[in-house]
């Protein structure tokens, strides 16, 4: 919901020499080498086939520096020499290849990904974003309208504050380089991220550097807010720690990945959150705050000690993959056993579904703006799924709200007899970074057994 991410820099000292073509340059200084990462593609049979694929990290992780290693970027300041504008930036500043597991906490294995939460190396590096790539050059777009996407993920090791969340965006399959040719660097070097924040941290947003109007963080030495935004739509799959969790659509006006300016993008970092052209609350369903405080957590219905098979469904108003988005459906599979949703206890807000109807009495109930509504709803969350997105793996804390809109009290300052305000079990002292940082540096989560199929095709064979 509110994915504020923040990176590391490297500090490298050398002469400059300044580059002629304005572009957002691929760097050379160290090789660009994917891990790679398997996931399958299910039949209605249940018949599943292995399809070979890599991983990247998005490019606000990396190294930004000039043609021979001087800084573009250190802390959360701009080098005035390189990136005296946009455009400048652009032209002069490279991104520079990723050493995944020493630098970033990063391994694969097979169909497996694990992402630790804190990694000591030239620097300290907090968290990680990666997508999951067809090749060298795209990344995997994914098709699941009138589909069903399953998943096994571990969060034993994730407490209060901590997010391991994993999401699809509408990011251009090439990071860019077809609409912007400015951008060189492309999906190869995890570029052209967007979602429903319309986010303002990042470094480079549509071949542009994002320096104009960048105002540095004040309570995190890593990031701060650019002039620009970088807008699409977003369908929160897993947003999770042991604690609490949540899946959630937000549909955007425009399918596909926009620049928005200013407070205009609307979002977390902007001064009139509902002002842009996303949806950036959403529709979550969250077992805890829709009433059932037993269903998820360790040792409970789905006990988040031992790995859990998260199986979610986008249903069609004809069943195929092509009808209007009517439905979002989630049952989670442990130890042999299929768990439905659990069922919402809100009086007014019946179901354990996300559809229209439930989402605008949610709204209602809880006394939040409908910017879902306002955005589309589940028909425009379906263009989105139709067009194809990007999967999003991704572990973080949050310089923002703590995470207690995930798995506290939020707001702070409501009454936690208001229906919505209790999202899970955590104090609303918990989830400052810093104590999150400190207390649980070794944290992890992995995601793996990625599927893709027709409804029911992802774990028929267990159902036989």
């Amino acid at each position: 919901m509110y994915k504020q991410l923040h990176f590391i820099t490297f500090i490298v000292l050398s002469t400059c020499i300044l580059n002629i073509v304005w572009s957002q340059k691929a760097g050379k200084l160290n090789p660009e080498v994917h891990p790679t990462m398997s996931w399958e593609t299910c039949g209605i049979d249940g018949n599943c086939t292995t399809n070979q694929g890599q991983v990247v990290i998005d490019a606000n992780w990396r190294w930004v520096h000039s043609e021979q290693g001087t800084n573009c970027y250190t802390g959360n300041t701009w080098n005035p020499t390189f990136c005296p504008d946009d455009k400048t930036c652009a032209q002069n500043c490279y991104l520079e290849g990723a050493q995944y597991q020493s630098v970033y906490g990063v391994t694969t294995h097979e169909d497996s990904i694990r992402l630790n939460f804190v990694t000591q190396s030239q620097g300290k590096n907090i968290g990680s974003r990666l997508f999951l790539m067809e090749n060298e050059t795209n990344y995997q777009m994914f098709y699941v309208l009138g589909q069903e996407f399953s998943f096994d993920v571990d969060v034993s090791k994730l407490d209060c504050g901590l997010n391991g969340a994993l999401y699809f965006v509408s990011m251009d399959s090439d990071g860019g380089t077809s609409r912007f040719p400015t951008n060189e660097a492309g999906a190869k070097f995890g570029t052209g991220y967007c979602d429903a924040q319309c986010p303002r941290d990042l470094k480079f947003i549509s071949g542009e550097g994002n320096v104009d109007g960048w105002v540095p963080s004040s309570n995190n030495p890593n990031t701060g807010v650019g002039g620009h935004g970088s807008c699409c739509s977003e369908m929160d799959i897993w947003e999770a720690n042991k604690m609490a969790s949540a899946f959630t659509p937000h549909p955007c006006d425009v399918v596909g990945q926009n620049m928005c300016s200013g407070d205009t993008c609307g979002g977390t970092a902007s001064s009139n959150r509902y002002g842009g052209e996303c949806d950036p609350d959403g529709c979550d369903f969250n077992p805890y705050r829709m009433g059932n405080k037993t269903f998820y957590g360790p040792g409970l219905d789905i006990d988040t000690n031992s790995v859990i098979t998260v199986v979610t469904q986008f249903l069609t108003s004809d069943d195929t993959p092509t009808g209007t988005l009517t439905s979002i459906n989630r049952l989670y599979i442990q130890k042999g056993e299929i768990v439905s949703q659990s069922q919402s206890t809100i009086e007014g807000v019946e179901g354990n579904k996300v559809n229209d109807q439930f989402c605008m009495k949610q709204k209602e109930v809880f006394g939040d703006p409908d910017s879902f509504t306002k955005h589309g709803g589940m028909q425009q969350m379906g263009k989105a799924l139709q067009n194809g997105m990007v999967l999003v793996m991704s572990l973080w804390d949050d310089y923002f709200a703590d995470m207690l809109w995930l798995d506290s009290s939020y707001p702070v300052n409501g009454t936690t007899t208001q229906p919505g305000v209790l999202r899970g079990p955590c104090s609303t002292t918990s989830g400052v970074p810093a104590d999150v940082e400190s207390k649980y540096p070794d944290a992890y989560v992995i995601y793996s057994n990625i599927k893709v199929g027709p409804i029911g095709s992802t774990y028929k064979n267990l159902k036989k």
